[in-house]
């Protein structure tokens, strides 16, 4: 018996990255997988491809997670797609850093608007969902900077702790109805993201993990899958940091 078998999951931003390889290692545990991007473009259309010849139903929708009505639609549309939600993986963000005395206002909205206000978007739409089946398990994507911080990302930062704050005071809300809400904390992952990075500074950075290395998005992934599983069935509020001892 596959651990997500016959379930329903929905992941933001998961044409690439980290929300790629979740939204794959989902299929491959027999988990139906909507997944949301910006876009509908080559690379949403080649990650369905993907993910439908795991044997699952899957379906990429074009979504600005940061659009509150939107939003309400596109899980609308998921739920008569699909039939239900089990699993919410909220997993959409952007970076724009630099230092606060050069950061503009656009900046910081931007990041605030994807990073943390899409969270309470989706949130809000899959729960009405979740309710009735008295069941459910949402993941948060923070980040280690969230938990420590980080200079020269204080947008992002705020953002990442704000899904810590809203993870905790969500699986309070409602723990009583079955439904399980956590966060996962990724410290440097080797992504698209992070190879824009100079390789000297990538060293330093990888050089200062006491694993000496970054991570893979499938080992992120492999924490999704238990958080999503009943493997973690009574665990709710936790913040699981998933850094190489980076920050612990």
């Amino acid at each position: 018996m596959k651990l997500l078998e016959g379930k329903t999951a929905i992941v933001t931003g998961g044409s690439r990255g980290i929300g790629k390889s979740i939204a794959v290692m989902f299929a491959q545990q027999g988990c139906n997988v909507a997944f949301t991007d910006l876009f509908y473009d080559d690379i949403a259309k080649e990650t369905e491809n993907e993910l439908i010849a795991l044997g699952v139903n899957a379906k990429a929708y074009a979504s600005d997670a940061s659009k509150f009505d939107d939003t309400m639609l596109i899980v609308e549309q998921i739920v008569k797609d699909f039939g239900g939600i089990d699993v919410l993986v909220n997993n959409a963000g952007i970076t724009k850093d630099t230092l606060l005395m050069r950061m503009t206002q656009d900046q910081w909205d931007a990041v605030i608007n994807v990073n943390l206000k899409s969270v309470f978007n989706f949130t809000k739409a899959a729960q009405m969902t979740m309710l009735k089946q008295k069941a459910g398990s949402i993941i948060n994507m923070s980040s280690v900077v969230g938990v420590s911080g980080n200079a020269g990302q204080s947008n992002y930062s705020a953002s990442k702790a704000g899904i810590i704050g809203f993870t905790k005071s969500i699986a309070k809300e409602l723990g009583s109805r079955g439904i399980r809400s956590n966060a996962i904390a990724p410290g440097f992952i080797i992504t698209e993201m992070t190879a824009k990075i100079p390789e000297d500074a990538r060293k330093q950075w990888e050089a200062s993990i006491p694993m000496r290395r970054g991570g893979l998005p499938e080992e992120v992934a492999k924490v999704a899958l238990f958080l999503a599983s009943d493997l973690s069935s009574y665990v709710s509020g936790q913040v699981i940091n998933v850094c190489g001892a980076m920050n612990c």
